[in-house]
């Protein structure tokens, strides 16, 4: 992975976050899901926190198992999430980075992800006796309507209802204002720096991105997290106009389709670089460089603007949209090839993806692979295995090139 001077930056607003987190006296406590319209909440002054992130956090970490077994114990079934198996661990033994998260004042939960969430979040909110807030976001089968953009607002609004209840006071439409277009400020610079993964040889890798996704997850709507991406680009942008490669005499141009595999993230790294192979894309980090065709002209509809970044997000699309969109990728950053990670975890991510893998190859000509394993849980996974498949897959681009 590319060792970017960015980094401290990241690892210093990360660290102060968490520490506001854990000390915080005047900033209530919400815990969101990661496709969770966060804008609402910096508008009312109220801190959201990431179970999903700090999940990842531990198994980064290499601290998932201990507490999935903790969970376990308890009497959630393995073939639940392991984010939320490791996160029910971490909050029975105040254990992981940090010592846990601080207990929620609600919760607000966004389907767009997937459905496990709200049952996750039920079973949280029943702990802490906590109300619990669902935006519910239909899935894409047949492309964005009106009718779904509209049902999607009307939550929006029930929403500005129940922070203005639960605050005490009206709800800051003024303020939302300001927060978005922070929001789309800090989205529109990890978009670009994205995108200067086109250069040849790419300037960085999609493990690099897994890394640095930290802050437009958990701080967008904010200025630390403009300055910071700000800072990251400029980075970025250097290298691509050096020709700096990520890894030296970059052979392959990969996609990685998924959720990364946090505990393998050095491994991986090292197998990928021995074999000259840079992921230059990935579905997962591209789902924040959203709210790019948000207005702040006053008459402009900022809700109809909100409600199609959140439902526009890749997880959340039909099997035909992906197809276009992962055959998209390959083409504008000029691909060798794409891996997919079939996650036991994330089901919706996964779902038909062996499908998937040969449309994409049958439109494109590219080969692609399908590995088997897990975001969080290291005990279903299998070096041997998946760096079986990926030799394989790495032959089969070298008998096409």
């Amino acid at each position: 992975m590319t060792e970017f001077k960015a980094y401290s930056k990241m690892k210093e607003l990360m660290t102060n976050y968490y520490i506001e987190a854990k000390t915080t006296q005047e900033k209530p406590i919400a815990w969101v899901t990661s496709g969770a319209p966060v804008e609402f909440l910096y508008a009312m002054d109220i801190l959201p926190i990431y179970p999903e992130n700090y999940a990842a956090m531990c198994a980064a970490s290499h601290q998932s198992v201990e507490l999935m077994e903790a969970a376990e114990a308890e009497g959630f079934c393995q073939d639940l999430c392991a984010y939320a198996r490791t996160d029910f661990g971490a909050d029975i033994t105040q254990g992981g980075p940090a010592a846990g998260l601080p207990p929620p004042h609600f919760l607000l939960c966004s389907t767009n992800i997937c459905k496990t969430v709200i049952k996750w979040y039920e079973v949280v909110a029943r702990k802490y006796n906590v109300p619990l807030f669902i935006v519910d976001t239909p899935f894409l089968h047949d492309g964005l309507t009106k009718a779904l953009i509209n049902y999607t607002v009307s939550q929006f609004k029930d929403l500005e209802n129940f922070l203005a209840d639960f605050t005490g006071r009206p709800f800051d439409r003024v303020r939302l204002v300001e927060v978005l277009l922070l929001s789309r400020e800090a989205a529109g610079l990890w978009k670009k720096m994205l995108y200067l993964g086109k250069t040849i040889p790419s300037p960085f890798n999609s493990l690099d991105t897994f890394i640095h996704l930290g802050p437009i997850v958990t701080l967008r709507g904010t200025q630390e997290c403009v300055e910071y991406y700000k800072l990251l680009y400029e980075e970025v942008a250097e290298r691509a106009q050096k020709k700096i490669g990520s890894i030296p005499g970059e052979k392959y141009r990969l996609l990685w389709d998924n959720l990364p595999i946090w505990f393998k993230m050095r491994r991986l790294g090292e197998f990928f670089e021995e074999k000259r192979a840079t992921l230059v894309a990935t579905t997962y980090a591209n789902s924040w460089g959203g709210l790019s065709d948000f207005q702040d002209d006053p008459a402009s509809d900022i809700y109809e603007a909100i409600a199609k970044t959140y439902l526009n997000v890749y997880i959340n699309l039909g099997f035909e949209e992906r197809i276009k969109y992962l055959s998209q990728l390959i083409d504008e950053f000029s691909l060798t090839g794409f891996i997919m990670h079939s996650n036991r975890s994330c089901k919706p991510y996964s779902v038909g993806m062996y499908r998937l893998r040969e449309e994409v190859s049958r439109l494109t000509g590219k080969p692609g692979v399908v590995i088997e394993a897990d975001q969080n849980d290291p005990r279903v996974y299998s070096d041997a295995q998946v760096e079986t498949r990926l030799e394989a897959f790495i032959e089969s681009m070298e008998s096409i090139n």
